[in-house]
């Protein structure tokens, strides 16, 4: 028996996609990104020269601040923050601007669910925007286990307060910026690898491994998507 979803989706039916590039004058990248009624706000500003703090001369250094849609950020968004920083240090390639910091401002304009993910789709869509040199982009996704034991992609808000179990999953986008063969790694596909990992509630290893599979399995759509969605402006590159 197939679980029972609010919206009528199926459990590996994502909400709709939406994504706009180049939403705010005054950043040097922006774009915003939206699954069902969940939409949030990126912009990049940078590079530019690094602090005290950030000083590297070997590597540029990413910078990640979180802003809630209402009130001060908290223990949570200092945790998104981090995961988020991580992921985009994996897909930049922060050695052609060394000793330079690029801020990355998330804004969450909404948040009905699979609101980590959304923020991640939109700051890779930014970095695009912005010009930034990157090995790769990256699409997330989260999976979430219900009590029944069935995996539900993409959740809303109703639908993560009943689930027992989560793993935001980030996966490496067919489509790249650099030349082609440069997504091989050990001669596998870099589709086939996995960038960012974090998991939250019991699950087990089965059920991490399924909701793996259906993760990677619904990325092709929104890799097709993120591809649609910044073409023109890969081609114009």
């Amino acid at each position: 028996m197939e679980i029972d979803r609010v919206d009528g989706r199926t459990p590996n039916q994502l909400r709709p996609l939406a994504c706009s590039r180049g939403v705010l004058n005054r950043a040097h990248g922006s774009a915003s990104w939206t699954q069902g009624d969940t939409k949030v706000l990126a912009a990049v500003y940078g590079p530019k020269a690094g602090t005290k703090k950030n000083e590297n001369p070997e590597k540029a250094c990413i910078e990640v601040i979180w802003k809630p849609k209402t009130g001060q950020s908290g223990k949570l968004e200092r945790e998104y923050e981090m995961i988020l920083k991580r992921t985009l240090q994996s897909i930049c390639i922060l050695t052609l601007n060394p000793n330079t910091t690029t801020s990355v401002i998330v804004q969450v304009v909404n948040d009905d669910g699979s609101l980590l993910p959304c923020a991640i789709n939109a700051a890779c869509a930014a970095l695009v925007d912005a010009g930034a040199p990157l090995k790769h982009l990256a699409v997330a996704i989260c999976c979430c286990l219900a009590e029944s034991g069935y995996v539900v992609l993409d959740p809303s808000k109703l639908e993560e307060q009943k689930m027992k179990a989560f793993a935001y999953l980030v996966f490496p986008n067919s489509l790249t910026t650099l030349p082609e063969g440069g997504l091989q790694v050990g001669g596998e596909p870099m589709e086939h690898g996995i960038i960012t990992s974090v998991t939250q509630g019991a699950m087990s290893v089965d059920d991490y491994l399924h909701s793996l599979e259906r993760g990677r399995a619904a990325t092709a759509k929104m890799s097709a998507f993120l591809q649609k969605s910044l073409q023109p402006l890969l081609s114009d590159d």
